[in-house]
C-alpha cells in the first residue's frame, strides 16, 4: 500500500515568473534550443561569475561529458574522482575511453582528500575533478597545484556550489572547466537541466561546436559563416528555451531562495547540535574559508545501525530522509577499473553512516519542528 509522506525529502517551488515566461516562450514560437531565454540566462551566469563562457546544457552529466570531449581523452589517459560522489563524475570520462582512478574524500568536508590525491595523481593523469559536495568547496589551492604539477586539467564538478565560495572566489571559476546542475533538487532548477562554465578562452570555441553535435551552427547565427558541417565529435547537449525560462525565473529569485534555505539550514544546526553530541551523531562541518550554499544538511549516524532505524523512525512520521552516494570505486564498475574495498576506507565509513534531512524552500517552520522533533525522539541502537 501506498503513503502519502506529509513532508518530503525535495519540492520544488516556483519563485513568480515561472508560468509567465514559459508562456512566453510558447508564444513567441522559440522554444527550440539558444532562444532568448538561454541567452538571458547565459548571460546571467557569465556577468555573476566572471566567467568568459556559460553554456546551458539538458544536464550536469551532459556538461560533464562536454568536459571530457573538450579534453580530448583518450585511451591510457586516467582522470581521478572521489569515490563519494554521483556516477555522472565518473561515467562522462569513462564513456571517452580514460582510465578512472579514485580518490578517497576528507572526513570532516566529505570533499576530494587533497592529502590522498597526492598518492594517486600521476604521469597518465589528464584530469582531477573535484565534487564541492553539499556546496562546500574542496581544497582548490593545493588541488590546483597538483594539477598543475602534472599538467592535468581541473575540472569542477559543482552541481551543488552554485554561488558558494572558496576563499572569497566563486566555486565553479577555479579550474579550465567546470559544470552545475539544474535539476529539480538543486537550489536553482529547471526539472532537469545544467551548464558547462568554460573559465579558458582557448575552449570556448570548440565547446559551442561540441554542444552544438559536432557542427558550427553557432558560428552561422552569428553570420560568421554560411553554412554549418560537421567540424568535430560532439552530441545534442542544448537545452529547450522552455526549461531555460523557467530557469531565468528562478534566478530573478535568487536572493529569497538562498535567505530561505540558510534559514533552514542554520535552524537545522541549533536544533540538534546537542543531539548529534548525545548520540555520537555529527553535523556538517564549514571551513571558516568556504562559504557555503545551503543545498545539503546532513547527519553522520554513529553507525549503519543507526541510520536505518533513524530513516525508518522518520517514515514512520511522514518524514523523509536519505542516504546518498555508494562509494564508487566498490561499484560494479568500479571494480572494472581497479577499485577495491578497503581503498577509499573514509568513503566506505562515511557512506554508511550518512543521512540528508528534508531542505527545500517552502519547508515551513513548523514542519522543520516537527523533522528536528522526529530526529530528536527516535530511538537509536
Amino acid at each position: 500500500m501506498s503513503f502519502e509522506y506529509s513532508i518530503p525529502f525535495n519540492r520544488a517551488s516556483l519563485l513568480g515568473n515561472e508560468w509567465d515566461y514559459l508562456s512566453d516562450s510558447i508564444e513567441s514560437g522559440h522554444i527550440s534550443g539558444d532562444g532568448p531565454y538561454t541567452r538571458r540566462v547565459e548571460s546571467y551566469l557569465e556577468s555573476q561569475l566572471g566567467t568568459p563562457r556559460a553554456l546551458l546544457t539538458t544536464s550536469c552529466t551532459h556538461a560533464l561529458e562536454m568536459a571530457a570531449l573538450l579534453l580530448d581523452l583518450e585511451p591510457g589517459d586516467e582522470v581521478v574522482v572521489p569515490s563519494f560522489a554521483f556516477v555522472s563524475t565518473a561515467n562522462a570520462f569513462a564513456l571517452r575511453g580514460a582510465g578512472i582512478v579514485f580518490c578517497d574524500v576528507r572526513p570532516d568536508t566529505l570533499n576530494l582528500d587533497e592529502a590522498a590525491l597526492e598518492e594517486v595523481v600521476g604521469p597518465r593523469t589528464k584530469a582531477i575533478v573535484p565534487l564541492h559536495y553539499a556546496g562546500v568547496g574542496c581544497e582548490l589551492d593545493r588541488i590546483c597545484a597538483l594539477a598543475a604539477e602534472h599538467g592535468a586539467a581541473v575540472v569542477e564538478d559543482n552541481a551543488h556550489g552554485l554561488f558558494g565560495r572558496y576563499r572569497g572566489r566563486f566555486l565553479g571559476t577555479f579550474g579550465p572547466l567546470s559544470t552545475q546542475s539544474f535539476h529539480e533538487t538543486k537550489n536553482f532548477t529547471c526539472g532537469e537541466g545544467g551548464a558547462l562554465l568554460v573559465n579558458d578562452e582557448r575552449y570556448v570555441d570548440e565547446a559551442e561546436i561540441v554542444r552544438e553535435k559536432g557542427t558550427n551552427r553557432r558560428q552561422v547565427f552569428r553570420g560568421m559563416a554560411e553554412k554549418y558541417t560537421w567540424r568535430s565529435l560532439g552530441s545534442s547537449y542544448v537545452i529547450s528555451d522552455l526549461l531555460a525560462a523557467f530557469l531565468a525565473a528562478q534566478f530573478e529569485g535568487r536572493e529569497a531562495i538562498q535567505a530561505d534555505r540558510q534559514r533552514i539550514w542554520n535552524r537545522y544546526a541549533e536544533g540538534l547540535a546537542d543531539w548529534a553530541g548525545e548520540h555520537g551523531a555529527r553535523l556538517p562541518v564549514i571551513p571558516e574559508h568556504c562559504e557555503q550554499t545551503f543545498h545539503i544538511f546532513y547527519l553522520l549516524l554513529p553507525s549503519p545501525e543507526a541510520r536505518t532505524a533513524l530513516i525508518d523512525h522518520l517514515r514512520d512520521q511522514g518524514i523523509v530522509a536519505v542516504f546518498h552516494y555508494l562509494p564508487l570505486h566498490v561499484s560494479e564498475m568500479g571494480l572494472e577499473f581497479g577499485g577495491r574495498p578497503g581503498a577509499c576506507p573514509v568513503a566506505e565509513d562515511i557512506s554508511g553512516r550518512i543521512l540528508r534531512l528534508p531542505l527545500y524552500r517552502t519547508l515551513s517552520a513548523a514542519q522543520q519542528e516537527r523533522v528536528i522533533d522526529a530526529v530528536r525522539e527516535a530511538p537509536l541502537p
